[in-house]
């Protein structure tokens, strides 16, 4: 397994980006986890809400519930690819996050699942949740996404509760000490 970093994402990542987007979505995956709602925006808007988000910066009554919060790439040490997004929210600022969405989202795009990336995104979000002083966060999965549950496991989370999600579908929500996570 190559080693990833997550790094701030800049303009010089947008051809790379919209190829991931693209993967996605021709996976039938509407929704990108962690992605800071990338699924929703051409790159370039994209790009200026996350950095606003990233600074504390309110963008719009809309949306403005959602901030603060840093969305990362995860990007292979080894050649430079997008692998995957995270999003460390700093605060539940609002209904969704409170119950369902929690402080840190997260995906791999599908060509590199099951290759430990998802374990390394986690581990390196909650260094920087905890770097940012939040000593423990919510993360939350599909019940039936056993990738999930088993890498948020791995990374020290403790179930809390297990309810019905939006949609319908069984999850699980998970806390996680930042202090003594297996990070």
């Amino acid at each position: 397994m190559d080693k990833i970093n997550l790094v701030f994402p800049a303009a010089s990542h947008k051809e790379g980006a919209e190829e991931l987007k693209s993967e996605f979505f021709a996976n039938n995956e509407q929704i990108i986890h962690g992605s800071g709602l990338y699924d929703r925006f051409e790159f370039d808007p994209w790009l200026e809400i996350a950095t606003k988000r990233r600074n504390g910066i309110k963008f719009s009554d809309d949306w403005g519930s959602y901030h603060p919060s840093t969305c990362f790439f995860a990007i292979r040490e080894s050649d430079g690819y997008i692998v995957g997004m995270a999003d460390v929210r700093h605060l539940l600022a609002n209904h969704f996050l409170k119950n369902y969405g929690g402080h840190i989202g997260y995906s791999v795009r599908p060509s590199e699942r099951r290759k430990g990336y998802a374990t390394q995104m986690l581990g390196e979000a909650l260094k920087y949740a905890a770097s940012i002083g939040l000593g423990k966060v919510m993360v939350s999965c599909y019940e039936d996404n056993i990738g999930s549950v088993k890498t948020i496991l791995n990374c020290g989370g403790v179930l809390s509760e297990s309810k019905l999600f939006a949609d319908g579908k069984p999850m699980n929500v998970y806390w996680v000490d930042t202090q003594t996570s297996k990070s």
